[in-house]
């Protein structure tokens, strides 16, 4: 019979048949590329054969992985030839003892699954199910941490200040240098685009007051808080979800200890404490970027100066400072309630921290233009 080959042009098979006996032959190599279509096409052209016997010669197979070897197997337990004898030679001292260790299990999970498919409306029932339980659990977070934090206001020592400071430190003092950067560069890049358009209006001068008004109460709170969400919520998020995952958590419970008391409350405070010394110094190294541009104009320091101190007014950084504690409320909060929300396998870390990022940039824009909305009504 002529060599059969697979799609990838990786493994060939010669079966010679003779009276219910087959002598089958691999050639080439066995990847997770080739096996699929060897196995379809195998499968057949052996099953419903009348196959009483099987020798699989498999001295000329150069190279096998673990798909491979399910379908070896596969082939050696009968399952292509119901009833028949089959028999294996050829096959090297490590691949031998790599198939002792295999099971029927381990083709079938192998071999390609279709996911079953869902109806529109049952996917949406799904997602408006999901969606509702993890309101549900945010509300019963937002009320246990609520309940925490206050009480330990009321009584300080049942806060750990230890590791409110280790946290302060490492996801606010360890964040100048990034927070200096990018605030500079946003600082810098605003002063050059407002540049071009003011100098059109003879205004060129105002891009300071432009620059203050925004980095105050604007890009100062949002772009601390979007830096705070990405580099410490999702460490609050793998942290929590790596002792969710190790059962950590699970053993603080056995011990009668929370951990939203022993864990989470701490970051909270962290987070709420740390982002409005991020925000000021988020304006101040804003400001300190757009200013090298106006010297660059021609403007003195002092003009400058003189332009951002008549634009800022105490209102408007209160306003920054108030976006502040809410926002660094919202990605203490949900970074570590999507920490506690970790399931169970490899990914369920790195699917927690995204999560945690996603929704806390989200719920910071949110907020921002809810704060935005009902400080310019008021200022009407």
């Amino acid at each position: 019979m002529p060599a059969n080959e697979a799609a990838s042009h990786s493994v060939r098979w010669e079966a010679l048949k003779a009276e219910g006996a087959v002598l089958l032959t691999l050639h080439g190599g066995l990847n997770a590329a080739s096996t699929p279509a060897a196995w379809e096409a195998l499968e057949k052209e052996l099953k419903g054969a009348g196959v009483s016997s099987l020798e699989i010669d498999a001295s000329d197979l150069a190279y096998c992985d673990s798909a491979g070897l399910a379908l070896l197997y596969y082939l050696y337990a009968g399952r292509m030839t119901p009833g028949a004898t089959v028999r294996m030679s050829g096959l090297s001292s490590e691949l031998q003892n790599l198939s002792g260790s295999f099971s029927i299990e381990d083709f079938q999970a192998l071999r390609a699954h279709e996911p079953p498919r869902r109806s529109f409306p049952e996917e949406v029932g799904a997602a408006t199910g999901a969606w509702l339980r993890d309101l549900r659990e945010q509300v019963e977070f937002i009320g246990e941490v609520t309940v925490d934090l206050a009480g330990s206001v009321f009584r300080p020592r049942r806060m750990r200040w230890k590791e409110v400071f280790r946290v302060f430190e490492t996801a606010g003092v360890n964040a100048l240098p990034i927070v200096s950067l990018i605030t500079m560069l946003v600082g810098m890049v605003i002063a050059f685009e407002s540049a071009q358009p003011l100098a059109k209006l003879g205004a060129q001068v105002y891009v300071a007051n432009l620059l203050g008004l925004v980095m105050s109460r604007e890009l100062g709170p949002v772009m601390a808080a979007i830096m705070l969400a990405g580099r410490s919520g999702s460490a609050f998020a793998a942290e929590l979800g790596t002792m969710k995952v190790n059962e950590e958590l699970d053993a603080l419970q056995t011990m009668g200890l929370s951990p939203i008391q022993f864990l989470v409350v701490q970051r909270v405070m962290a987070g709420i404490l740390l982002t409005p010394v991020l925000t000021m110094y988020a304006m101040f190294a804003g400001l300190l970027g757009g200013v090298p541009v106006l010297l660059g104009l021609g403007f003195p320091l002092r003009m400058v100066l003189q332009q951002i101190q008549s634009a800022v007014h105490y209102g408007d950084l209160a306003e920054g400072l108030c976006k502040s504690v809410v926002f660094g409320t919202i990605v203490a909060s949900v970074s570590c309630l999507r920490g506690l929300q970790t399931g169970v396998g490899p990914r369920a870390v790195g699917d927690s921290t995204t999560r945690s990022v996603v929704s806390s940039i989200l719920l910071i824009i949110l907020a921002d233009a809810v704060i935005a909305s009902v400080t310019y009504t008021l200022r009407k």
